[in-house]
């Protein structure tokens, strides 16, 4: 399902950089919650309509999935969700220690070459950085279509020392503090079941 390049989407992040956040500030967040890959933006926008009293910030690499994400939040005038328009390699460096809440993966490329796998957004390197900066019981929730992910990211997860405090093959969409991406609708449109793990940093 890859997103056909739109030319406006460029012009159009750097025109509405009000929901963007310059590096100065990114290293000043806390509290804060935190999606990596935020694709065209419908999860980032439904948990910042749902969750009011909370800041969302989502990071997405692609530029016309930003293009589109970065609409959503500006048609929708989102004053607690932002976006950056980056790799999350070059932003989550710039997070201070243990200031985010919660870190959101949903339906991240699963790299299925095993000489890819490095660049999986579960895998060791990554894991290392979520862990510096997440909070003392802060949490991990990551969804995913691919089995073959989902199960190297729950070993990896474990490894990694996280606490692996909900699992689910095939995750009914019922949590209170979640929402649908537009991959997920597409999913589960399908009959496709959506895998579910929710993982805790302890002290």
């Amino acid at each position: 399902m890859r997103t056909k390049y739109k030319p406006w989407a460029k012009p159009y992040l750097v025109e509405h950089e009000e929901i963007s956040l310059k590096d100065e500030e990114i290293s000043n967040l806390k509290d804060f919650y935190l999606e990596i890959g935020s694709g065209k933006g419908e999860f980032l926008l439904q948990m910042s309509l749902n969750n009011p009293d909370k800041l969302f910030l989502g990071i997405e690499k692609n530029v016309t999935c930003a293009g589109f994400c970065a609409k959503k939040l500006v048609d929708n005038d989102i004053k607690n969700g932002k976006l950056i328009w980056s790799d999350a390699e070059k932003i989550t460096p710039l997070i201070k220690k243990e200031s985010v809440e919660t870190i959101f993966l949903n339906f991240s490329d699963p790299w299925p070459k095993k000489r890819h796998h490095k660049r999986r957004l579960t895998s060791n390197r990554f894991l290392d950085e979520y862990l510096r900066i997440l909070k003392i019981n802060g949490l991990l929730i990551f969804k995913s279509d691919n089995v073959d992910l989902f199960s190297y990211s729950v070993e990896m997860l474990k490894e990694a020392g996280f606490e692996i405090i909900f699992l689910s093959h095939d995750y009914d969409g019922k949590d209170h503090f979640d929402a649908i991406s537009e991959y997920e609708s597409s999913f589960r449109k399908e009959g496709i079941k959506i895998n579910k793990v929710v993982a805790r940093k302890n002290g």
